[in-house]
């Protein structure tokens, strides 16, 4: 097949394969076959939207048709299947023990089970039709389940999210690209293997998530939910055991740890167990929510449009005390919710259906620390995450504490609505949001949205909803892993976010593959 970059369409034209002939000076008869490889949206001129496109086309006398085209946007195809590094694992292996059902371990699970391993998962939370019943009890009436809730459970953190599949991760090896045909194979529209911004939504992914399962199922996998790692017992610095809920034992000999990044008592049983650690950077903030109306008129030029998904955006900013100031896991047409995980402790997160249909626009806007502000323990960043949503759950009395962008920076308490009214899961309550934070965390934060309004008109406006707190955007550690990705234990490898080695739904999942090619190479080279 041909590729074919740097194809331009105005937003409403229709004809893609007329265009394609164009540039290859070819009539559209002769294209036997087309598929989109690459779609973005260019809207640097808002009169002149356009859609790019990159394509494969099948053509007759392929390589004639290479020789008299000499455009550099023109040319042979390249491979770009992913291979996994075994044909077949043996079937006489002790099965592989992997903890946690997230992204990452979804992900390991199904590429082992796909070569012949029989993995057996273990999730503490609850499988995913489940969980979405014990959430939205939480939601409503605020019925906390501490190992059923946003950040445990089958599917992980990201399965109430937005369900964004972009990442900035290198990629030689089109691990991303299998990534997204598994997703495709278990029911995700199949344009998340060509858009620049691909998108699930939490509603679909949930499905995504169950047929995943039952796919690892019959290949021979098992799944144990409600079921919690809480010991390992290593010999001569190899793993040999583990235990489950307090009583159980397990002989283990292959333990990947893909735990996400809330597992707080579980790096604490590690850290015990003299697993090598280190706190690293994270950041923290708090959501804001503007209407989606507004944020598509500043990146479309129009406030609706029949062609055009609700617009996202990206911002950046160095404060004057040097603090870098970020948008994260921005949701068009989106929600925040409590994702607490924690008895008395809030924290935020924001989440997408696949039609993206709510009325507000909300991101995550957060301040990078590192170390320097919370100590150098392996786990002194949990303790300053914790101290936070403290913080949160008592100046919102429970409730997710929200305040208007103009008595934030007034410093009091609001005391009613205007234009903006949230769009939340779960319930809320005005608060002071300063009473979260240090002073150099809300210098940066105003700082930053009254840049912001510079570069998206009305981002800094009046009546724009804070709510608080935004705590867990990454991990606040990372488990030391060689070559390998095998711990200082042998036997034990980190694995995805929580491990402190990916961030997202996507970069875990890739995280969880190179895992798995690492055991299937161990398996083979012990044959």
């Amino acid at each position: 097949m041909i590729r074919v970059r740097q194809i331009k369409l105005k937003v409403e034209e229709k004809n893609l394969v007329n265009k394609i002939s164009k540039l290859l000076n070819i009539q559209s008869k002769e294209i036997n076959n087309l598929k989109i490889v690459k779609k973005s949206l260019d809207a640097r001129d808002k009169n002149n939207l356009l859609f790019v496109y990159e394509v494969d086309v099948e053509v007759s006398n392929e390589e004639k048709l290479l020789s008299r085209n000499k455009s550099k946007d023109i040319f042979k195809s390249p491979n770009e299947e992913y291979i996994f590094p075994v044909k077949k694992i043996p079937s006489s292996i002790k099965r592989p023990i992997i903890i946690g059902a997230g992204p990452a371990g979804l992900y390991c699970a199904y590429l082992l089970a796909e070569h012949g391993a029989k993995p057996l998962i273990i999730e503490r939370g609850e499988k995913v039709e489940e969980r979405v019943k014990t959430i939205e009890e939480f939601w409503q009436n605020n019925q906390f389940n501490k190992n059923s809730n946003i950040q445990f459970g089958e599917g992980g953190a990201g399965t109430f999210s937005d369900g964004k599949l972009n990442t900035t991760i290198k990629d030689k090896e089109n691990r991303i690209k299998k990534v997204l045909e598994i997703f495709v194979e278990n029911g995700a529209p199949s344009e998340i293997l060509y858009e620049a911004k691909p998108h699930i939504g939490t509603d679909i992914l949930r499905k995504v998530i169950k047929n995943m399962r039952n796919k690892i199922i019959s290949l021979g996998g098992e799944f144990r939910f409600n079921t919690t790692l809480t010991n390992i017992f290593i010999e001569e610095n190899r793993l040999k055991e583990i235990e489950l809920n307090h009583k159980e034992k397990i002989d283990c000999d292959i333990l990947i740890l893909a735990i996400g990044h809330s597992a707080r008592d579980t790096f604490e049983m590690l850290y015990e167990n003299k697993l090598d650690m280190t706190g690293k950077s994270f950041a923290v903030g708090l959501r804001m929510e503007h209407p989606q109306k507004m944020i598509n008129k500043s990146q479309y030029g129009l406030e609706n449009s029949n062609i055009l998904t609700p617009a996202s955006y990206k911002l950046t900013y160095t404060a004057s005390n040097g603090r870098g100031v970020y948008s994260f896991c921005m949701c068009p047409g989106g929600y925040v919710v409590n994702a607490s995980s924690e008895e008395e402790r809030l924290v935020v997160n924001g989440m997408s259906n696949y039609m993206r249909e709510s009325r507000n626009a909300n991101s995550a806007l957060v301040v990078t620390i590192t170390p320097r502000d919370f100590g150098n323990k392996p786990l002194d960043g949990v303790e300053f995450q914790r101290k936070l949503e403290e913080k949160a759950y008592k100046l919102g009395k429970g409730n997710i504490p929200i305040q208007k962008y103009i008595d934030y920076k007034n410093n009091k308490i609001s005391e009613y609505l205007n234009e903006v009214i949230p769009c939340t899961k779960g319930n809320y309550e005005f608060a002071n949001l300063n009473d979260l934070f240090p002073n150099y965390i809300n210098t940066s934060l105003k700082e930053a949205i009254e840049e912001f309004g510079k570069k998206i008109a009305g981002f800094n406006r009046d009546d724009a909803i804070l709510l608080g707190v935004e705590s867990r955007t990454s991990s606040p550690i990372r488990i030391i892993r060689d070559s390998l990705l095998e711990s200082n234990v042998k036997g034990i490898y980190p694995c995805g976010e929580g491990a402190g080695y990916a961030g997202g739904i996507t970069s875990s999942a890739v995280d969880g593959i190179k895992v798995a090619e690492k055991i299937a190479l161990l398996y083979k080279n012990n044959e």
